[in-house]
């Protein structure tokens, strides 16, 4: 099993949970970080770290962000790993909760 960042991190990508995660399986794009399912070691660290409520356990996704799982994946094989927290983007607030942000991912 592995942990899934979902939706609602594009364009907030808080970098807290990067700091917790104790094998570094985060990977940073422009505005979304992911998690590399097989490096995941299911430990739960992260997912109360975020401050938009962005990351799942894999069989908790909410309805409607299966996609995510493929997405993790997909661009953990890509993007750079991050091990270090980082600055939120300056308007992160203002895209907390908003909904159909998978138009906005920048790959």
């Amino acid at each position: 099993m592995t942990f899934v960042v979902g939706e609602n991190c594009i364009k907030c990508k808080h970098t807290d949970c990067v700091e917790v995660c104790p094998v570094d399986c985060f990977y940073e794009g422009p505005n979304f970080l992911v998690i590399h399912p097989d490096e995941c070691i299911d430990c739960a660290l992260c997912e109360p770290e975020c401050p938009v409520d962005a990351i799942f356990s894999e069989d908790e996704l909410p309805e409607g962000q299966e996609v995510f799982l493929e997405l993790n994946a997909e661009l953990a094989e890509t993007w750079p790993n991050i091990t270090e927290m980082k600055d939120s983007p300056d308007d992160a607030e203002e895209w907390d909760g908003v909904e159909n942000k998978l138009q906005h991912l920048q790959r």
